[in-house]
């Protein structure tokens, strides 16, 4: 049985639902115990970012052969715990790089020029032109890229395209490799980066290095009235550091799609900031990337499925 935890395109479901008997529920993720319980006897299980693929999990899942990730990170997956039952885990590298890049650009230009704020004072019959006069061009602002894998590289290309000035910062890829220069990008250390560029963002993993990256020192350190988008995840934005930035006036504005904790918890110090947009985990979820996204990885769980079990498994 394959079965499907979170939200899928049903036509990637139905053609896996042809090969295997498959259990498709969106809402499945909210019912632990149920999804333990359904788990008895599947050999592939699909994710996104919610389920939390842990120990307790996969114990309830003694013929599991496969988890299919709907996205790329896989810090909602122990993948210690799932090579050491040979179980293998699939992400969907590539599939939704587009939709991250396109919602970097067009939030880096919501953010710059600061207009789109006023709806709620417009309809109340205000009229802020004059507060609103100095919102800025993407054209010739500097863009400051941290972590320069594939959505990095897809952002620096869009990026260019708009005539920014492009920067960016990567420990895994040295100053020299031909990377930088057919992206024509100009690599920099992280602390060069805050320091120059106008809106960074970020597109790192959550490892130990990067929990907590954007601290109070760092995001004091960025060039003054300058933006910061995450679409990475949110264990890398100190967010209590990054609202009194904000209140503060000394970053102009920020955009977070991935939180600490998510939904955001009552209380956080990010609820009523100015400048802030937040959305919940939908920077690589589009009408289109969510097809992408779906055929890929239900293509191959069928492969794995297909190559760990005879086939009257199924």
């Amino acid at each position: 049985m394959v079965v499907i935890c979170e939200f899928m395109d049903e036509t990637a479901v139905a053609r896996l639902a042809a090969l295997h008997q498959t259990l498709y529920d969106a809402k499945l993720v909210d019912r632990r115990d149920e999804l333990k319980a359904r788990l008895a006897s599947a050999r592939a299980l699909i994710v996104r970012n919610r389920t939390k693929v842990d120990a307790d999990l996969l114990a309830a899942a003694p013929q599991l052969r496969v988890v299919g990730r709907l996205g790329v990170g896989l810090d909602n997956i122990d993948t210690s715990a799932c090579a050491a039952r040979g179980i293998d885990v699939i992400p969907a590298t590539g599939a939704n790089a587009l939709a991250v890049a396109e919602y970097v650009i067009a939030t880096a230009m919501v953010l710059l020029r600061g207009a789109y704020f006023s709806s709620a004072a417009v309809a109340a019959g205000e009229w802020p032109r004059a507060a609103l006069a100095d919102g800025r061009e993407i054209a010739g602002a500097t863009l400051g890229i941290v972590g320069f894998g594939g959505i990095g590289r897809l952002v620096a290309a869009r990026a260019k395209g708009l005539a920014m000035q492009v920067i960016g910062c990567d420990t895994r890829i040295a100053p020299g490799s031909p990377v930088w220069d057919a992206a024509q990008v100009e690599p920099r250390t992280l602390d060069q980066v805050l320091a120059a560029a106008d809106v960074v963002t970020a597109h790192v993993p959550l490892t130990p290095a990067t929990i907590g990256l954007f601290d109070a020192m760092r995001l004091a350190s960025m060039k003054a009235g300058a933006c910061l988008i995450n679409t990475s995840r949110g264990g890398i934005v100190d967010e209590a550091a990054l609202a009194a930035a904000l209140r503060s006036g000394a970053l102009g504005g920020a955009a977070l799609d991935v939180l600490a904790q998510e939904p955001l918890p009552a209380g956080s110090p990010l609820a009523g900031c100015p400048h802030l947009i937040l959305t919940p985990h939908i920077a690589g979820v589009t009408r289109e990337s969510n097809v992408r996204v779906s055929t890929l990885i239900g293509e191959k769980v069928a492969a794995a499925l297909a190559a760990a079990l005879p086939a009257v498994a199924a």
